[in-house]
């Protein structure tokens, strides 16, 4: 018997091109938002606002990596230029010497609070304002499907 998977039909071929070139195209837009309003990537942007929603404002970086769908050693490198620029400290933890604490500053905040208007409204612009309320239940319905298949794995 043979463990190859059929090959799409036409319709799944209609519905899947169009998400591929989503899941490919959106983030570019999405950086290119923040970029100019802000300076930062879309990853630099999750990063603090993941920060921003923690506990204290803080979080361990192997955790923060993992939420933001980023390797340890990326969210490094990104978590050094945001440490630089003052919108994140990071600092050994004081319960665990093996790891190492992030924690949004004052001004990383402020990045926050400047970004957000402009994020949102790219958001609204590209997704939701094209969608009724019920496509956009659809749509967190169907998204959280595939990332709970993709977490399964």
């Amino acid at each position: 018997m043979s463990d190859a998977a059929p090959w799409l039909d036409d319709e799944e071929m209609s519905a899947w091109l169009p998400l591929i070139g989503l899941v490919m195209r959106l983030p570019g837009a999405l950086d290119q938002s923040l970029r100019r309003d802000v300076g930062l990537s879309h990853f630099e942007y999750g990063v603090l606002a993941v920060l921003e929603h923690a506990e204290d404002q803080t979080m361990r970086m192997s955790d923060l990596a993992y939420l933001c769908n980023g390797s340890l050693s990326r969210l490094s490198h990104v978590a050094r230029r945001l440490e630089g620029d003052g919108l994140l400290r990071r600092y050994a933890c004081p319960t665990d010497g093996r790891s190492t604490l992030a924690t949004l500053t004052d001004g990383g905040r402020e990045v926050l609070k400047k970004a957000a208007p402009g994020h949102v409204k790219t958001v609204r612009d590209l997704i939701f304002d094209e969608f009724t309320r019920d496509e956009v239940r659809q749509l967190g319905d169907m998204s959280r499907r595939i990332i709970a298949r993709i977490q399964a794995q």
